[in-house]
């Protein structure tokens, strides 16, 4: 065995159980950690920074979402893990080992122990289901046993235990995709890599791949590094998440505070799609300034996940006094906080306007007045 796999087998801590699903706190060194990391192209007009000063620590057994708009320099970043893209500057250290200067036979070793999922799935077609699954081991030389022990557990393990025999022609693309999970786990790999591996999906398939991935991350232990332009994907499956543009980090911090509290530009488009915009019949009949005595102020109560777990409907109509009705809105739960936002129309109350967002706010994190509604 040559000295990158016994150095990485010295200090890689093992790999937690699944009763033990928690982000590892007892692990307080980075399993990938990018210093300073810098990627730059030639490109037609001169040369292009994809990526510019990353400095990112990645956690052992989270599932980490990197996002980003097209051109962001979320593919290079990922793809400097598994040395596919050599830094043009920095370091990239998996398990305190800087991977930079690895030679031929220790990239072998590395890209072994990281496994890496493609958004076009990337099967042999020629091949079944059984086969494109088996042939990373051959070509590493396991022995035949050794191997259909292993692939069947995998095809168990993904669900297409009954696929064995089928070719990727005859599969839909979910099935495909977990065929392409199954493949890179057959190395029993520490990182998995996803590059943008649901967005040749539809929304229910995407569901399901999900929960699979988040499946394997608590059963096995796997750090995974998932890339994406779509916040629901991060939404749903990852711990934390750095937001890139134009090759740099703009954000960076748990889901549920990103979501909660969007600090950048670019996190708040990213985050638009998911948001309820106010209903066009309803903005058509705002008015700056109340129109008559019964004119209801309409109220924008945000939830960011910092205060209170979720709002006392009951105590908040109490506070607000008068007639308060439910426009519009909703809370929902992310990572254990509740984020979201409720439209209220709130008329007859004997507290002003001022008073009105004071006493709102004691439920919100922030409370806006959009204007006023006969």
């Amino acid at each position: 065995m040559n000295a990158i796999n016994a150095r990485l087998r010295l200090e890689t801590p093992p790999l937690q159980s699944a009763e033990h699903t928690e982000l590892h706190p007892q692990l307080h060194r980075a399993h990938v950690r990018f210093i300073g990391v810098g990627k730059t192209y030639s490109g037609s007009q001169g040369p292009v920074a994809a990526l510019q000063g990353i400095d990112l620590a990645i956690q052992r057994g989270e599932v980490f979402g990197i996002i980003g708009r097209s051109g962001a320099g979320k593919s290079s970043l990922i793809r400097t893990i598994n040395r596919l893209e050599q830094p043009t500057s920095g370091r990239v250290l998996i398990d305190q080992v800087d991977i930079g200067g690895f030679d031929e036979d220790q990239l072998v070793a590395l890209r072994r122990r990281v496994g890496m999922i493609f958004q076009h799935f990337n099967l042999m077609s020629a091949k079944t289901v059984w086969q494109n699954v088996e042939l990373p081991l051959k070509v590493a030389g396991v022995p035949k046993a050794q191997r259909q022990r292993k692939v069947h557990e995998l095809l168990e393990l993904v669900g297409l235990q009954g696929k064995h025999k089928a070719y990727p022609a005859q599969l839909s693309g979910g099935q495909k995709q977990r065929v392409g999970i199954a493949r890179a786990l057959v190395h029993d790999p520490q990182i998995l890599l996803c590059d943008e591996a649901t967005s040749a999906l539809d929304p229910q398939t995407t569901q399901s791949i999900l929960a699979l991935l988040r499946q394997i991350n608590r059963r096995l232990g796997l750090t995974i590094v998932l890339i994406t332009h779509e916040m629901a994907v991060i939404r749903e499956v990852c711990d934390r998440v750095v937001v890139l543009d134009q090759g740099r980090i703009v954000e960076q911090g748990p889901v549920w505070e990103v979501f909660g509290n969007p600090r950048h530009e670019v996190s708040r488009t990213l985050l638009a799609p998911l948001q309820q915009a106010l209903p066009d019949e309803l903005q058509g009949r705002l008015q700056a300034q109340p129109a008559s005595a019964d004119a209801a102020a309409v109220l924008r109560l945000q939830f960011t996940g910092t205060g209170h777990d979720e709002p006392d409907l009951a105590a908040l109509f109490s506070a607000l006094g008068g007639r308060v009705r439910l426009l519009q809105g909703g809370i929902e739960r992310i990572q254990g906080h509740g984020l979201g936002q409720l439209l209220l129309a709130v008329s007859g109350s004997t507290w002003n306007v001022e008073q009105l967002r004071e006493r709102a706010g004691r439920w919100a994190q922030r409370v806006e007045v959009l204007g006023y509604v006969v």
